[in-house]
């Protein structure tokens, strides 16, 4: 079969390999459909902990199970199914074990024709999908889950800003907010991602690179109940001021690195809360599943393309003008 593999440090290639042989509890899955995440380009790019060569890149898959080792599992044969790709998030639901990892890096991941995983990894595609929309759930889907429900326990009627509208997470944290009833603003760096973002329901939107302090937001509009991030730096102190009391920052990243201060006098006098957070459990999963079925959320994405251009479309994973996945027909 045809697998996109880490060769070496910074080097990922189309091979021939094995198609995966099945052990006890697992199933082979035949991959229609694959999306591309930043942490894909990270690991190419050696920026990921525990990189190993040789290993089968791609976290986000949807397919066909074709096979399963256990007879008691044969019901799944035939299903359409999208993966969830936690490994060992373990019992407590708050936070990942030390176990913990993530399909596609150190183990075997989706970039492949074939695919074999636990068959407690498999889930229905929702009803209102077909597989090239259900792969580009897992990965931004779940973060994006957990980030505003179980972290920022956001509320029908609350503010809401997603800052970096457009990336694979921030368009996931968009889509739910909004069929949660908040009323949800955005951040991008491009005018063109604010005007789809404003025809697509955000009650507002703000061009970081010319509006720095958003002014006329917090201070009009009674600012905001819940702000979800991913680039960190210093426009934390910015994001701190735009709080209502008792509001809360929830981060999944650090693209901008460490800020060089925090406004902690700020933070202590109104009760506010800054809180990290990735990917999400289990269950998470599982609810988020339901949750895009019951208001029949459609992710937004960026493009359709062969499997045959997966390697090549890497560079294209960051690129400023994409709004949503791009996603890969196997």
């Amino acid at each position: 079969m045809k697998a996109l593999v880490l060769t070496s440090t910074s080097n990922i290639e189309m091979k021939d390999v094995p198609v995966p042989a099945l052990s006890p509890g697992k199933a082979l899955v035949k991959i229609k459909a694959v999306a591309l995440n930043r942490r894909d380009e990270w690991i190419r790019e050696g920026k990921y902990p525990n990189i190993k060569t040789g290993m089968v890149m791609g976290s986000d898959g949807a397919g066909v199970v074709e096979a399963v080792h256990n007879e008691e599992h044969k019901e799944w044969v035939g299903k359409e199914v999208v993966i969830n790709p936690n490994i060992d998030w373990g019992p407590n639901s708050e936070v990942q074990s030390s176990r913990y990892t993530i399909l596609g890096m150190p183990n075997d991941g989706t970039f492949a024709e074939y695919v074999a995983v636990p068959v407690d990894r498999l889930h229905h595609v929702p009803f209102h999908l077909d597989l090239l929309q259900a792969a580009a759930l897992p990965l931004g889907g779940l973060t994006a889950f957990r980030a505003l429900f179980n972290k920022g326990e956001l509320q029908t009627g609350q503010n809401v800003l997603i800052s970096g509208f457009g990336g694979g997470v921030a368009q996931f944290a968009f889509l739910f907010a909004k069929a949660a009833g908040a009323n949800v603003y955005v951040t991008s760096g491009s005018d063109e991602k604010l005007e789809k973002a404003m025809k697509m329901g955000a009650k507002g939107g703000y061009n970081y690179k010319k509006q720095s302090t958003y002014e006329d937001l917090w201070k009009t509009k009674g600012g905001f109940d819940l702000i979800i991030d991913s680039a960190g730096g210093d426009q934390i102190n910015t994001y701190i001021k735009m709080l209502r009391s008792g509001g809360k920052i929830v981060f999944y990243g650090a693209t901008n690195g460490r800020p060089s201060n925090i406004d902690f006098y700020r933070m202590f006098w109104h009760q506010l809360s800054v809180i990290g957070t990735t990917m999400g459990s289990d269950q998470e999963f599982s609810e988020m599943l339901t949750f895009i079925g019951k208001h029949q959320i459609r992710p937004l994405v960026d493009s359709i393309r062969p499997f045959s251009k997966l390697a090549e479309s890497f560079q294209d994973v960051t690129k400023p003008n994409k709004v949503g996945k791009i996603v890969f027909q196997v």
